[in-house]
């Protein structure tokens, strides 16, 4: 088993793992929530993400939800969430994730089997770059629809279309949703308090909801 540390990214990664120390590891780390596990067949990183990382899945999270309270949309949260299958030897931790379309075929449950139960509607990923595994690749794999990825200066909306994933401006599991704007309410979150911030984007819902064609402000 080889490790290599890089200090500058916080990430370890770890090869020549079995599938069974991967699950070990996932549930001997499910009670440290600052531990992000990505296993693709065999190699395994585990990353520690920094405070300004943390800030923005927040706030992503945050607009997610209320996006869709506002919308009166029902969702699923499952913050990050193990999502891994064995037959695939794929497995990844998102930063927030989201059953929007599919959240009544999971209601009630406590397990969730990729196998059988569709995978979350939406994924979030911030700063994905700095992996060392193709965390696009795995998400693929495992049938995600949507992944929103934030690299602290450009929002990309990726939406799965034949097994590979092509970037929109708008989202497919909020079509209200452009992602120039999500850029713009994560600029104004920097220079503001979280309760303000939050009355401001829903306002903008508000002007959005009532307005024929969707903003980009």
């Amino acid at each position: 088993m080889t490790a290599v540390i890089s200090p500058p990214r916080e990430h370890t990664i770890l090869k020549s793992i079995h599938w069974e120390t991967y699950q070990s590891l996932v549930r001997d780390l499910g009670a440290q929530p600052s531990k992000r596990l990505t296993y693709d067949n065999g190699v395994l990183e585990i990353r520690m993400p920094l405070p300004p990382h943390e800030r923005y899945k927040k706030w992503l999270g945050r607009l997610v939800e209320i996006i869709t309270e506002e919308l009166g949309i029902e969702i699923a949260s499952l913050g990050s969430c193990t999502w891994s299958r064995e037959d695939l030897r794929k497995g990844l931790e998102p930063d927030e994730c989201y059953y929007i379309q599919n959240e009544t075929a999971v209601r009630g449950k406590e397990t969730i089997t990729l196998s059988v139960d569709p995978p979350p509607d939406l994924a979030i990923e911030v700063d994905s770059t700095s992996s060392s595994l193709d965390r696009m690749g795995i998400y693929a794999a495992l049938g995600v629809p949507e992944v929103w990825r934030y690299d602290f200066k450009v929002m990309t909306f990726w939406i799965l279309v034949d097994g590979v994933y092509q970037s929109c401006e708008t989202s497919s599991a909020l079509p209200l949703v452009k992602a120039i704007a999500v850029q713009g309410l994560l600029s104004e979150a920097v220079n503001m308090g979280e309760t303000s911030w939050a009355r401001r984007v829903r306002e903008f819902i508000a002007s959005q909801s009532h307005s024929p064609k969707s903003a980009e402000d």
